[in-house]
Order: C-alpha cells, then sequence, then structure tokens
C-alpha cells in the first residue's frame, strides 16, 4: 500500500499543480456547487480524470483538497467532498485507509481549530468517517475500523451539533464489518456504549442493532456482564426502557414519525417471548399514563406498524386494549379544528399491512377490531372506509357476515366503546342503549352500501345481491317464520328495528340502487374493460338488469305472506298495479329477446323502477304505475299498426301516449332521487322521436314561470311541495345518503353540519323578523291594543282621574292579571311562529321548485342533442330565451344562477352552434320570418347587452335553418367555379328582401342610438355567415362611416366595413364594377371622415381616427393590387393634412397604421436621426462648464493647495498659518462629510460601508462612556 505522509500545516504545493489547467480544478469548485446533478457530474469526472492522467501529485493535491472540503462552511458541500472522497478511496485501492484517517483527523482537529470553527471541524470528522464508510473497504482494515469507532465516541459530546449522526454511523459501520473483526477489535471500545444503552435511545439502538448483527458474540452471557440482566426486556428493566421511549417519543415530536429504537424493542420482546410484558407494562402502563401528546401518538403508530408482525390472537389481544380505547377517543377529540390528526397515518399503516397481508384471518381480524371500536355505538373509522378494497374475498365474504350479524344481534358487550366526558355526563340508561343500537346499525347499513359502491373492492356477484337482499328486506319486510327459499328469515332481531332506522334502511336501498344501476361487468371491473370497448354498466353476467333480480326477490317476498309480513302491505289496487308491471316487464323481455332495442330497455328499468318505488310511496306512484301500462299498450299499438280512421276520432279526445309518458316523467322527476333521475333521462331519449308539440309544451310550460305563478307552482311538484312539512327530513336524508357514497364522513360531522346550517337559517329567520317588525306595524298596534284591553278588565291601567296604582290590587287580582297577560303573550308568540313557519315553508317550496326545473331542463337538453333536426326544436328558441331574460334580470342564488347557466349552455351550444338543424322548414317559411321580425324587435329594446347577445344569435339560428342547405342538383354543376358561385348565392328559403330590411333597420338602431344593446361583432358574426345579407347591408354601414351619431359608432361603420371587404365571399359576389364602385365610395366617406377631424387629442377621436386609417390601408392596398380605377387624390391630401390635426409620437398603433398608409402613395415615414443632436447639445454645453483652460494635473495641485490670505494682508496670520488653517480645513471637511448622504440631488451615493462608517464617526459622544470604563 502506499502510505500517504501526513502533511503539516502549510504543504508545500508543487508548482506543476498551480499551473494545472483549470479543467482539473474546477472538478472542486463543482464539489461546492448547491446543485447535486452538478455535484455527482463532478465526482465522475474527477475520478475519470485521475484514472487516466495518473499522477501521483494530482491524486496527493486531490486528497488534500476533499479532506479541506469536509468542514466546508456550505452545508450542501459537505456531502459532495465526502462522497468525492469515498469514491476516490474506492477507485484507488492502493492508498491506505489509515494514512486518510490520520489526515482527517490533524486536519481537523477539535482540540486547535478555533472556537467558532468547532462546528464545522466537527463536521468534516464526521463526514470524514462517512467517507471511509463509503468506499466499502473498512471490513479489509480492522484497525481503521476502531480507529472510526473511536472517532465517532468522541463526536457524541458535541451533540448541540451533531445530535445523533455519529451513533446512527456506527450502527451502519457494524451493520458491515463481519463478525470476527467486532468481536477482536471494536467489542472492546464498545463496552462502555452498550453498557449504558438505557440511557438514551441512540445507544439503545446500537446495542440492538449489534444484537441483530452479532447474536454468536453477545449471547446471554455477555449481555448479563453488560447490562446484568440476560434479557433486554424483562420486568426490572421495563421502568429504564419506558424512560428511553419517552425520549425517543419527545425527540420526533416534530418530524411525526416513529423511532426506529421502538419498533426493534418490538421486534425483541417478540424474539424473546416477553411481548405481552412489553406491551402491558411498558406501553400501556408507563407510555399512556403521561398526558395525551407524543407519548400517546408513539403508541399508536407502534400499533400501526405492528400488525404485520403480530399473530391472530396477538393482534385480538392489542386490537382490543387500551391503546385502542386511547386512539378512538383521539379520533373523536381530533375532529375539532386545528387540532393534530393521527387517523390518516393509521389508515396508511393499516391499508399497507391489508395490501400485503396473504392471510384473510388476520385481514378479517384487524377490520373487526377497528369497526368495533366505537363511541357509543358509532364506529370511529368511517364507513367508506377505502381500506375494505384490498381484503381477500374470503375476508370480504366474513366481515360481511359479521356486519349483518351485528345488525341482527347488536352484541354491544363485544364491543370496544368509549364515551366522552360530556356524554358520560348525558347518559339515561335505556334511552342511551337505544340509541347506540341505533347508531351502530345506521353505521353498519352504510358500511354495507358503500362496499358495493366501492368499484376497487373484489367482489362477487353472490355478495352484491346477498346485501341488496339484505338491505331491502329489513327495510320492507320483516320474518314471521324461517323459510328455506328466503335466508333472510332465518336471523333474528334481537332489538327490533325503530322508525328511524327503517328510515336509513329505505334511503340505503335506493342509493345501492343507484350504486347498482352503475356496477361494471365484474369481469370488467377485475380485469379492466378495453380502452375503446364501451363498458356495460348496471347489468348481471347473464345480461339482466341487477334492478330485475331484486323485482324477483321482492315477488318471491310477496308471494309467501306465511313466512313474511309487509311492513307496509299493500291494497288490492296496488298489488294489482305490481301484477301488471310484472306481466309488463315479462313481454318486454319476450320482445327483446327477438331484437333488443333501447326503447324496450329504457321502458324496462322505469317499469322497475317505479315497481320498487311503490314500496316506498304506494299512493303516490300508484296513478303513475297505471299511466305508465296505458302509455306502454298504447305504444305498442301504435308500431303493431297503423290507426283505422274510425279511431280517429276518439284518439283527437284523448292524448298521445307521448304526451301521457312526458308527464310520468314529470311527475317521477319530482321525486328526490338521482336514481329516477338518470332513468327518466334514459327513458325521455328513447321516446323522443315520437314527442310531439303536445308533450313538448308540456315540458316547456313547467319552466314557465308565469305559469307557475297563475297555478300557484308547478302541478307535478304541488303533491311533493305539500308534503314537505311533513317529511323534509326524509327528502333531505335520501339526498345525502345517494350523495354519502363518495365523500360519507362519521356522523359527529354530519351532526355539526346540520347544527350549522340551523344556525344559518336561525340567524336568517331572525332577519326576516327584523323586516317584518319594520314593515308591518300594525300587528305591533294590534298587539298594543289587545295589552291595554286586558290591562284595563284587571284595572291594572293607571289613570289621572282615579289614580290607580298596583298597589291597590290584591294578590287575587294580581295572578288574574298575570295568566291574561302570559295567554295574550303566548297567542303572540304563536303568531310569530306561524309567520317564520310560513316564510321557511315558501322558502323550501321555492328551492323545489328551482330543483325541480333544473331537473325538467334534463329533458330539454335531451330532446336538443337527439332530435336537433325536428321541426319541433324551433319551439325552443323563445321559451329559452325568455328563461334567459328573466334570471338575468332577477337576483339570483346560487341555485337560480344554475339554472340560468344551464339554461344558456343549452341554448347557445346545443341549439344555435349545432352542426345539425331542421332543414326541412315546409310551410313554416311566414312563421319564422315573422318569429325573426319578432326576435330584432326585441332584441333592439333590450337594456343588457349579454341578454340582445342570446337574443342576436337565436336570430342567426333562424336565418340558417330559413336558409337550409344547397340540395344535390345544384351541386352536380359542370364546373367547380359555378358550384361554388351558386353555393355563396343560394339562401334557400330565405326572403332577402324582408330579412334584409329587418337587419338594416338593426344597423340603423345601433348606428344611430347613443346607448344600443347591439354591438359590432354582433353584425361581424352575420356578415361572416351570410355574405349575401352583408351584401344587401354594406351600403348602409359604409353610410354611417360619416352620420353615425358618435365617433364611437363611426369607428364601428368603419369594422363592419374592413370586414366586410376583406371577405373573399363577399369580392366573389361583388365582382367587377359593383366591386369598383364600392372602393370609390368608401374612399369617398373616408376623405370626408378625416377631413371633418379638427386638432385634437381625445382619445375616442384617435380611437376612430385608428379604424379608419386601417380601412384606408386596405383600401389603398386592393386598389392598387387590383389596378382599379379610382381617385384617391383626395384622400391622400387629407392624410397628408392629417398631421397638423393630430400629434403624432415616435411610435404607436396609430402611428404606424398612418406611415403603413402613406407607404402606399410613396410617402415614407422620415427617419430621426438620434446621435447626432445629442452630440451638438454636448459641444454646445461644454464651454458653459469649463471656464478655465488649464491642463488636469495643475487643476489637481491648485485643488490640493490651501487657501490662504495674502501675506502683507494681516501679519498675525502669517505667523501660525499651519494649525489655524489645518482646524479650519478639518472642520469644513466634516461639514461636507455629514451633507453628502443626506443630499438627494448629489449624483453619487456613498456605499454601505461608507455610510455606516460615517454614521458611527459622527456620533462620537456614546462611544466616550465605554471607552471611560
Amino acid at each position: 500500500m502506499v502510505e500517504l505522509s501526513v502533511k503539516a500545516a502549510q504543504p508545500v504545493r508543487s508548482t506543476g499543480i498551480l499551473q494545472q489547467n483549470r479543467v482539473f480544478l474546477d472538478f472542486f469548485w463543482d464539489l461546492a456547487k448547491p446543485d447535486q446533478e452538478v455535484r455527482l457530474k463532478a465526482v465522475e469526472s474527477l475520478i475519470q480524470y485521475l484514472k487516466t492522467n495518473n499522477k501521483a501529485d494530482e491524486l496527493e493535491y486531490t486528497f488534500k483538497r476533499l479532506v479541506d472540503g469536509l468542514a466546508h462552511t456550505r452545508e450542501t458541500a459537505r456531502p459532495g467532498f465526502s462522497l468525492a472522497l469515498g469514491q476516490v478511496l474506492s477507485a484507488f485501492e492502493d492508498v491506505s485507509l489509515q494514512s486518510v484517517l490520520d489526515r482527517i483527523k490533524e486536519k481537523h482537529n477539535l482540540q486547535k481549530v478555533k472556537k467558532k470553527l468547532i462546528r464545522n471541524a466537527s463536521f468534516g470528522k464526521l463526514f470524514g468517517v462517512l467517507a471511509l464508510h463509503q468506499s466499502g473497504r473498512l471490513s479489509k482494515e480492522p484497525q481503521v475500523v476502531l480507529g472510526c469507532v473511536q472517532l465517532l465516541q468522541s463526536l457524541s459530546q458535541h451533540r448541540q451539533h451533531l445530535k445523533d449522526l455519529p451513533t446512527k454511523t456506527m450502527m451502519d459501520i457494524l451493520t458491515e464489518i463481519p463478525e470476527e473483526v467486532f468481536e477482536e477489535v471494536l467489542l472492546s471500545a464498545l463496552q462502555t456504549d452498550l453498557a449504558s444503552a438505557f440511557s438514551t435511545p441512540e445507544q439503545m439502538q446500537l446495542l440492538l442493532v449489534a444484537l441483530q448483527r452479532f447474536p454468536q458474540t453477545l449471547k446471554p452471557k455477555k449481555l448479563k456482564k453488560l447490562l446484568g440482566s440476560s434479557t433486554i426486556i424483562n420486568a426490572d428493566n421495563i421502568p429504564k426502557l419506558t424512560e428511553v421511549l419517552k425520549m425517543a417519543a419527545h425527540s420526533v415530536k416534530k418530524e411525526c414519525v416513529l423511532p426506529a429504537v421502538v419498533l426493534d424493542l418490538l421486534k425483541l420482546s417478540l424474539k424473546e417471548d416477553s411481548f405481552q410484558l412489553f406491551w402491558n407494562k411498558a406501553i400501556i402502563d408507563g407510555m399512556l399514563k403521561e398526558q395525551p401528546g407524543p407519548t400517546h401518538y408513539l403508541s399508536f403508530r407502534l400499533l400501526g406498524s405492528a400488525l404485520p408482525l403480530l399473530s391472530v390472537a396477538q393482534l385480538k389481544e392489542v386490537l382490543s386494549g387500551e391503546v385502542m380505547m386511547h386512539y378512538g377517543g383521539h379520533v373523536v377529540s381530533a375532529q375539532k379544528p386545528d387540532r393534530f390528526k393521527l387517523a390518516p397515518e393509521m389508515d396508511v399503516y393499516v391499508s399497507n399491512f391489508m395490501q400485503d397481508c396473504q392471510d384473510s384471518d388476520k385481514q378479517l381480524t384487524v377490520m373487526v377490531a377497528f369497526s368495533s371500536l366505537t363511541n357509543q355505538g358509532y364506529p370511529v373509522v368511517p364507513s367508506v372506509w377505502r381500506v375494505v378494497q384490498h381484503l381477500k374475498p374470503e375476508a370480504l365474504q366474513n366481515y360481511v357476515e359479521w356486519l349483518k350479524s351485528m345488525f341482527l344481534q347488536p352484541q354491544l358487550d363485544k364491543l370496544l366503546d368509549f364515551s366522552t366526558r360530556k356524554q358520560k355526563d348525558s347518559q339515561e340508561g335505556r334511552e342511551q342503549r337505544e340509541n347506540t343500537v341505533f347508531r351502530l346499525r345506521k353505521w353498519i347499513v352504510a358500511r354495507l352500501s358503500s362496499i358495493i359502491d366501492n368499484h376497487q373492492v373484489k367482489k362477487q356477484e353472490d355478495l352484491i345481491m346477498d346485501v341488496a337482499r339484505f338491505v331491502f328486506f329489513h327495510a320492507f319486510f320483516s320474518a314471521k317464520k324461517p323459510s328455506a327459499d328466503i335466508p333472510e328469515t332465518a336471523g333474528k332481531l334481537s332489538v327490533p328495528l325503530d322508525e328511524k332506522t327503517k328510515g336509513v334502511l329505505v334511503n340505503s336501498f335506493f342509493g345501492l340502487l343507484l350504486s347498482m344501476h352503475h356496477l361494471p361487468l365484474a369481469e370488467d371491473s377485475a380485469e379492466g374493460a378495453a380502452v375503446n370497448q364501451k363498458r356495460v354498466l348496471g347489468v348481471t353476467t347473464d345480461g339482466s338488469m341487477w334492478i330485475y333480480h331484486l323485482v324477483q326477490y321482492a315477488k318471491v317476498l310477496l308471494n309467501q305472506p306465511k313466512h313474511v309480513q309487509s311492513s307496509q302491505p299493500f291494497s288490492p289496487e296496488q298489488r294489482q298495479a305490481w301484477d301488471g308491471m310484472l306481466e309488463s316487464v315479462a313481454s318486454l323481455k319476450k320482445k327483446e329477446k327477438k331484437g333488443q332495442t333501447a326503447e324496450s330497455s329504457a321502458f324496462q328499468q322505469l317499469f322497475l323502477l317505479v315497481g320498487m318505488h311503490l314500496f316506498k310511496a304506494p299512493e303516490e306512484l300508484l296513478d303513475i304505475m297505471k299511466d305508465l301500462q296505458s302509455c306502454k299498450d298504447k305504444a305498442q299499438e301504435k308500431k303493431a299498426k297503423k290507426k283505422k280512421k274510425k279511431q280517429a276520432t276518439e284518439q283527437e279526445e284523448e292524448p298521445e301516449w307521448v304526451e301521457v309518458m312526458v308527464d310520468i316523467l314529470l311527475s317521477l322527476l319530482s321525486q328526490p332521487s338521482r336514481h329516477i333521475r338518470q332513468v327518466c333521462k334514459t327513458v325521455f331519449s328513447s321516446i323522443c322521436p315520437h314527442v310531439t308539440a303536445a308533450a313538448l309544451t308540456a315540458i316547456l310550460d313547467v319552466l314557465d314561470s308565469e305559469k307557475d305563478d297563475e297555478e300557484n307552482g308547478a302541478v307535478v311538484v304541488t303533491d311533493d311541495v305539500d308534503k314537505t312539512q311533513k317529511k323534509p327530513e326524509d327528502d333531505e336524508e335520501d339526498e345525502e345518503m345517494e350523495d354519502d357514497k363518495s365523500d360519507e364522513s362519521d356522523e359527529d360531522e354530519d351532526e355539526n353540519e346540520d347544527d350549522e346550517a340551523m344556525e344559518e337559517e336561525e340567524e336568517e329567520d331572525d332577519d326576516d323578523d327584523d323586516l317584518e317588525i319594520e314593515e308591518e306595524g300594525e300587528v305591533d298596534q294590534n298587539f298594543r291594543l289587545e295589552l291595554m284591553k286586558v290591562l284595563q278588565q284587571q284595572n291594572a291601567l293607571a289613570t289621572e282621574e282615579d289614580g290607580s296604582s298596583d298597589e291597590d290590587m290584591d294578590d287575587e287580582a294580581m295572578m288574574e292579571l298575570d295568566k291574561s297577560l302570559a295567554a295574550l303573550f303566548s297567542e303572540q308568540k304563536k303568531k310569530s311562529q306561524a309567520k317564520k313557519d310560513e316564510k321557511t315553508r315558501l322558502h323550501k317550496e321555492k328551492m323545489l321548485v328551482r330543483d325541480f326545473k333544473i331537473k325538467v331542463l334534463d329533458l330539454i337538453e335531451v330532446f336538443v342533442a337527439r332530435q336537433a333536426g325536428s321541426p319541433l326544436v324551433l319551439g325552443l328558441v323563445e321559451p329559452l330565451l325568455t328563461i334567459i331574460d328573466r334570471g338575468m334580470s332577477s337576483d339570483s342564488h346560487q341555485q337560480e344562477q344554475d339554472f340560468l347557466r344551464r339554461a344558456a349552455d343549452i341554448f347557445r351550444n346545443q341549439l344555435c352552434r349545432s352542426k345539425v338543424y331542421c332543414r326541412t322548414v315546409g310551410d313554416r317559411q311566414v312563421e319564422l320570418h315573422d318569429l325573426l321580425d319578432k326576435l330584432m324587435t326585441k332584441t333592439q329594446k333590450l337594456s343588457d347587452s349579454s341578454v340582445c347577445l342570446y337574443y342576436f344569435s337565436a336570430s342567426l339560428y333562424v336565418v340558417k335553418v330559413l336558409r337550409g342547405a344547397p340540395s344535390a342538383e345544384t351541386k352536380e354543376e359542370s364546373t367547380a367555379d359555378r358550384a361554388a358561385a351558386n353555393d355563396l348565392k343560394f339562401m334557400g328559403n330565405v326572403d332577402v328582401d324582408r330579412v334584409s330590411a329587418i337587419f338594416r333597420d338593426a344597423l340603423s338602431s345601433f348606428m344611430s342610438r347613443r346607448k344600443s344593446p347591439l354591438t359590432a361583432q354582433m353584425f361581424t358574426d352575420l356578415f361572416t355567415r351570410f355574405p349575401v345579407l352583408c351584401v344587401s347591408l354594406l351600403d348602409t354601414a359604409v353610410q354611417y362611416i360619416i352620420s353615425g351619431v358618435r365617433e364611437h359608432q363611426q369607428g364601428q361603420a368603419c369594422v363592419l366595413v374592413l370586414r366586410a371587404m376583406q371577405s373573399r365571399e363577399v369580392q366573389q359576389l361583388l365582382s367587377g364594377d359593383q366591386w369598383a364602385d364600392l372602393c370609390a365610395k368608401v374612399a369617398g366617406q373616408l376623405t370626408a371622415c378625416l377631413q371633418a377631424v379638427g386638432p385634437t387629442e381625445s382619445k375616442v377621436v384617435k380611437e376612430k381616427v385608428l379604424k379608419t386609417l386601417e380601412l384606408c390601408q386596405f383600401l389603398v392596398k386592393i386598389i392598387h393590387v387590383r389596378k382599379l380605377s379610382v381617385d384617391l387624390e383626395p384622400l391622400q391630401k387629407v392624410l397628408q393634412s392629417l398631421t397638423s390635426s393630430i400629434t403624432f409620437k415616435k411610435t404607436g398603433k396609430l402611428e404606424d397604421t398612418y406611415w403603413a398608409v402613406m407607404k402606399h402613395f410613396g410617402v415614407m415615414k422620415p427617419k430621426v436621426e438620434k446621435i447626432k443632436p445629442d452630440k451638438e447639445a454636448d459641444q454646445q454645453l461644454a464651454p458653459t462648464k469649463k471656464k478655465g483652460f488649464l491642463p488636469e494635473t495643475k487643476k489637481r495641485k491648485k485643488r490640493n493647495k490651501p487657501v490662504l490670505e495674502p501675506a502683507g494682508d494681516n501679519s498675525t496670520l502669517s505667523n501660525k498659518p499651519g494649525p489655524a488653517t489645518g482646524q479650519a480645513r478639518k472642520k469644513n471637511d466634516k461639514k461636507r462629510k455629514q451633507k453628502r448622504p443626506a443630499d438627494g440631488a448629489t449624483a453619487s451615493h456613498p456605499n454601505p460601508a461608507k455610510k455606516s462608517k460615517m454614521q458611527s464617526e459622527s456620533k462620537p459622544g456614546k462611544k466616550k462612556p465605554k471607552q471611560k470604563k
């Protein structure tokens, strides 16, 4: 080996190194860079360079620079030098590690360095040992290992700088060296550290690492010599272990992690068969006895980390003990804001355990244990806990069985239940037990539903059906006696179901129906469907719908009255409707086998869904079911055969089946169910081709607010609104249970949200009451009169005549007076409460109606999307515009804004901009022209420009419909040019003269009114889409270049003319003389317009001139290009004189446009010479600055000489000139120095260093007392 000599404090550098090229020296600069990638690249390049050159002096210099850099003041540089040193030692194995270690000790000797550099030197030693460790050669040189460990032991004293880094480095060294080296070399050196293992967590960790790495060396006998006991975890050591654990907990208070020493102790306890002792004494009796804080959090994290290490029996013991109880208390208390929450960490621990665990028994044990941790019956884990998605099928099946058994027979004694202080104070025996059972069952039902709703959970179809049947059975039925055909009858309820639980079950079942409606096939969810393949939702593997299986199950239950009893039995009429529904579905399925159609599938869904809702609200849905069956029959009759003439009169009297179906869908949309809403959309999309004008009118009538006011609200919603007082909670719960799938939280949070909502409502009510008191003074007056009457009847009202007072009344009279007053105030309170209730009812009714209208918009959207080419779509234009107009003008809440936004989106994006539109106008030409006239008249009368835009878009849509598309005959022309020309001129059924007149009036209104809702962009769209109309309106636009009511309108007229003339279609339509005449006319108008511009600096006028110049630029260019015979001299003269009216800047859009126009006339923008004027000015100013003409050297000498009085003037001054003049000069200099920093006009400011120095010198008085001391 090559021994590198230890250099003195100032090693001799060879001249060769100093004269090396910069490439080699730059490597060391890059090692200190903060960017990690730069440092890594520098390490690689340095090693490559050293290997290539292989020079001893360069290697020597490298080691010196790297060892020096270990104590670099920049923290990011130290790891770079350490890594480089380690890699160089690994690459050059002939270099002795001992020599490098000696160099490190010598360079970074803590005894010799200055006090302020001790921290850097400590880090230098530490990173030096890390470099030796990273070289991978430590195990080959045992003495170096010993030296490294001794060095680290000495660094342990500087804990304020290095913390636990020396101990961790020792652990890393122990993991690499063989057992022989440890036993022969290190054991004696580490004996003190190992013996004091119970003093700090780091030393305990060192002992545990040594035990794991060298079990043969550290045998029980050796441990007994070191520690006094052959095992680490025993009853005698528990107090010391507890203190170590507490220190470890507080050391990671900010990091929020589990210290490694704690998990190693747990593993050691399992190895030594002392886990129970460790858990009960050290954790429960030790850590949990402390106040809630770091020690508790360490216990919870240890619980989560221990899950993969424990057996099933140990899991049951640990998960049913004190640690879990304290964890539950933490979860409940941490729900308040600004509190530390450990639940997300526990979710990660449990999720990782579930994902890696292959034992289904362990998975089940953990799931059951966490589900059994309850706060007054309600589990602390959320019902949508996503760790369930990692369960194996067997564990999932057993978990569902456990949930069902706990629902049927709540075994509260097996739950790990706890209560908070407030809950303990308010416990009331039996009522509390019933509430606990209800809370537990409510969570279980939500848990079962969330398992089905989570598509990530691997579940079989049998399990899905089992859960759905269980929830349905207990929601609507109860068991009389067991039946082999109905497994749900075998389970007995230990506590009967109350009405609240029934309500939860009903809502959960319909939420479950919605989840099953979106369930993918089991194959798709397991393997993933193809990217381009459409996923089939809501059906089983045999192709039938989930809801169909549930209807068949309900049929079985209804047909076995001996074993099953319905909670709400059907009346004969309702049962007949149910049986009719089954027959209709059966007939539809038969026809579906012949040829599956979307219509038959949609009808099946609707029948089945209404049938299931019969169990929830049979009275409301009975008539709907009857109408639905008659609709189906009529629809099938209409398809099977055409109507006979004899039946025509009868059909005229009866409404069409589609109209009845639309009424049914509207009735169903009033139900608070997303599932019904989606099925209604599906059904309506299938019957869209059959929708009549009357059916569409029925939908639009619902959206018409005026008709709502006349009829006191929508007819469809009145039944539901009347019942809002009876069951507002049910409706809200229904919506909540459906929305609860993805973001359900525990019950306490829901209660808090409900409380907040109630407080907000109370505040609103209070505000409303204040308004009532201000507005309705009569009520207070009436109450005052009633109060006066009561007081007069009891002679309690004092008058001036009799002078009576309260002292004249006896006790009985006073009691009578109190009773009368109490009755009066009670009556007044009831009246005010009735008003509050009425306001609340009206508000809820309004919200329900608005929500219902939003749902009805679904049908409009579907119809526009599916039947965009139907003439009936034209009937939607005015109603949708009315909705938008009213919505824009009213102060709306969020719900009304959503309704308005939805209606506007349907109108503009799906109706007006649709590529598919009605192309068969037929005999409706006059009607559509009248509609266009009506729309444009209304457009001009509007005040809001945003609403006006929708009306104008509607007008363009009507013109598009009237024009239609060119027929196939016109496209088959002989030449392509002729066909294109015909396409341009084609206007279909548009009466061009009438339509042009309509838009001309609108354009005149825009140009002649000071405040018009119309904008230039609207007419630009018109010109772009319909060039024929553009040509008709072009003369009018040209006219208003001069005659516009204001400069703004005149500028907009220029914009319109420019856009029109730039259009290729317009240029093709106005070919030849027409185009030349137009150019001449525009040139004349522009000349007149620019002549009218007087001297001004107005921004509006300049904007108008800019628009005019842009039109001029295009006009002059196209006249020159096409060589048209148009006289441009007047325009040129006006343009040349324009500079006298408007002052142009050097640059700007207006100026650039002006010179771009003049360029076409051959006039170029004059170039401005920037340099010459500056030089001339400098030359002119130079003589004024310099009054003398002396050389620089002489001026300096003269300036430096002191200015003295003449010698002959004053003899006294000439005797002692030196001191007097010197003192005066010093005083003047001081004054100048003090004035310069404060003078803001000086060109050069003193630098901060000089400034601070002057400030310190200017305050000498403060320093003098210190000097005296």
